[in-house]
């Protein structure tokens, strides 16, 4: 780091891979870190009377659902331990950690009895499996943006960012073609008593690959700048110097959480339940429209370099808060509907997920870089994203979606009116975080 805290772009002789090779390992992990992460997601109704039966479906579904929330709520401890310790260690041992938590949760639920052989243990056991995996997934979302954008050259930020959420949703693709391999092969009655299992297993060996190739990443060149002087506390560092930057993080991440939980990771399996579409269909229907919005990434990557990030973001949040009530009542009966409302949502959405890991990793200096995203991002997700399939399942049962699409429009709206408030990138490090 230079005198002036501006992050270095050059390369240094303690990189031992191109930008390009760390990009593409950390990448390759974040992926396999959210196929452990969205297959709870994309079998919830499966899991839900393994693990939760009752007279009523519903009541079942919401119980799964609240552990999936549950292990949301664990997201903002993760971020501060993982935050804390990527801003200590480094961004690479960090990132290595978070995947191999996550294989932990994914084996542990794979090998859980269900609650016909071992009643209230079994539920048990996959609470504390979400919780892991909670953890892995606060310290992942810290981790990873930092690591992106500092090792990224300057004028290819949004580019290099735009693999973040290409990764996650590669991630999030390949839990939903595994569920479709396994229906078309197993059957729904095999699925059901067993075939639930294997993705979960195959997640955990995935995320021991993970490992394995973090285990191998250069750090980045920012962190060796500060390797030497780290500050002392960085949670302490981080709130007495950079408030108004962590509240940033939290009202830009409002809306691109609620907005990716809703449309990109729950809204086939509600599709499913509320409007009766098939559930092979609604996964074929995933599966087109995140392959469009991993195309048109790099595009908007590309475009947030040459007129800056905060632009998007206001287009992202504005349009949002006034689409989110139109594109819900658009789902319909059939997977074309479907498709065409996620296919809408993951093109605007794209316009977010591009720019904000770059604005909030610019806004913070690096020797708490880490620590300041991971606790306002993985605080915002467990509210506004751990809570969406609940809260959406909760007011359809008493006929009041409005009122889900008006919580989430103005989550958008908060998005946008940080966007337009934000300022440019700090480049100063405090005195007394420098000092430390």
């Amino acid at each position: 780091m230079t005198a002036t805290g501006i992050m270095p772009t050059g390369p240094t002789s303690t990189m031992s891979t191109s930008p390009l090779r760390g990009l593409a390992a950390a990448s390759v992990g974040n992926a396999l870190e959210y196929f452990d992460w969205t297959t709870y997601a994309v079998f919830s109704l499966i899991l839900a009377p393994r693990f939760f039966p009752h007279r009523e479906p519903l009541t079942a579904v919401l119980a799964t659902l609240a552990i999936f929330a549950v292990g949301f709520l664990f997201r903002p401890v993760g971020g501060l331990l993982f935050g804390i310790y990527a801003d200590r260690r480094g961004r690479a041992p960090a990132l290595a950690l978070s995947v191999l938590l996550m294989a932990g949760g994914s084996l542990l639920i794979a090998l859980s009895p269900t609650y016909s052989g071992a009643g209230l243990l079994a539920p048990v056991l996959l609470l504390v499996a979400r919780a892991a995996q909670g953890l892995s997934a606060g310290g992942e979302a810290a981790a990873m943006t930092t690591y992106v954008v500092e090792r990224a050259p300057t004028g290819r930020r949004g580019l290099h960012a735009s693999a973040i959420f290409a990764s996650t949703t590669v991630g999030t693709l390949a839990a939903t073609t595994t569920a479709l391999v396994l229906r078309g092969t197993l059957g729904a009655a095999q699925l059901a008593a067993w075939g639930w299992r294997v993705p979960f297993a195959l997640g955990a060996l995935a995320g021991l690959y993970g490992f394995v190739l973090r285990r191998r990443l250069a750090e980045t060149p920012t962190f060796e700048g500060v390797r030497s002087r780290p500050a002392r506390r960085p949670l302490a560092e981080a709130f007495r110097h950079n408030r108004a930057a962590m509240l940033r993080v939290a009202g830009l991440s409002a809306g691109a959480t609620v907005t990716f939980y809703t449309f990109s990771i729950y809204l086939p399996s509600y599709a499913q339940r509320a409007h009766g579409v098939p559930a092979t269909g609604s996964w074929w229907a995933s599966v087109g429209a995140h392959l469009v919005f991993i195309a048109v990434l790099p595009a908007f990557g590309m475009l947030s370099d040459r007129i800056g990030q905060r632009p998007l973001l206001v287009v992202f949040g504005l349009g949002f808060a006034v689409l989110i009530p139109v594109l819900l009542r658009l789902v319909g009966s059939s997977a074309w509907s479907l498709f065409a409302v996620m296919t809408a949502a993951l093109v605007l959405f794209a316009c977010g997920a591009v720019a904000m890991p770059v604005v909030i990793a610019e806004s913070l200096p690096p020797v708490v870089r880490s620590t300041g995203i991971g606790i306002p991002y993985s605080l915002t997700v467990a509210l506004a994203g751990g809570s969406a399939p609940y809260l959406i399942e909760f007011l359809a049962a008493r006929h009041l979606e409005p009122w889900y699409a008006g919580y989430a429009a103005l989550l958008c709206l908060v998005t946008a009116v940080t966007a337009l408030s934000a300022r440019g990138p700090r480049v100063a490090v405090p005195a007394r975080a420098a000092s430390d």
